[in-house]
């Protein structure tokens, strides 16, 4: 696959999970409105909530990256010459963002797959039985991050080379 094709990926779930900030939000409201105004609330309901909080923030995380959209101290780099930008970002993402994303998917894949073997389901009763889907969303945050840190460090060396 393609560098472009992994770039409409990224980009593609990122906008996708985003609406999903749209049902957290009339999810809350319906959540209160039916605890406080009709004294009614289910665990399920409040777990679900839960699980499309951890997908947005898993999976787009890496669109963000691809936007340049995460927090960072711009008090140098922003004034720095297009070179020296891609200096900074080839080396953060080769010495810190690459390998923790190795990292992450060494030390979560014990942990998601015990959830899998157990087909684990909330502990809670009325809980939703998806835990070990949720789980899974460790994993699939740091690939993605890592096939952007890819990509990244594929036009940090371009810019390089050019200029």
């Amino acid at each position: 696959m393609s560098y472009s094709g992994l770039r409409h990926i990224i980009a593609g779930s990122g906008k996708a999970v985003a609406w999903l900030t749209l049902v957290m939000v009339l999810l809350t409201f319906t959540i209160v409105i039916l605890r406080y105004g009709f004294n009614l609330g289910w665990i399920w309901l409040q777990e679900s909530l839960t699980y499309l909080h951890v997908c947005v923030f898993s999976i787009a995380i890496a669109w963000t990256l691809q936007l340049d959209g995460h927090v960072r101290v711009d008090i140098f780099y922003a004034s720095m010459p297009q070179r020296r930008r891609a200096l900074v970002d080839l080396l953060g993402s080769l010495l810190f963002l690459i390998p923790f994303c190795i990292f992450l998917l060494i030390i979560s894949w014990p942990y998601v797959a015990s959830s899998w073997r157990l087909l684990e389901q909330s502990r809670e009763a009325g809980g939703l039985p998806l835990v070990f889907l949720l789980k899974s969303l460790i994993m699939v945050m740091p690939t993605l991050l890592f096939c952007q840190a890819v990509i990244n460090v594929s036009d940090a060396w371009k810019s390089l080379r050019d200029n």
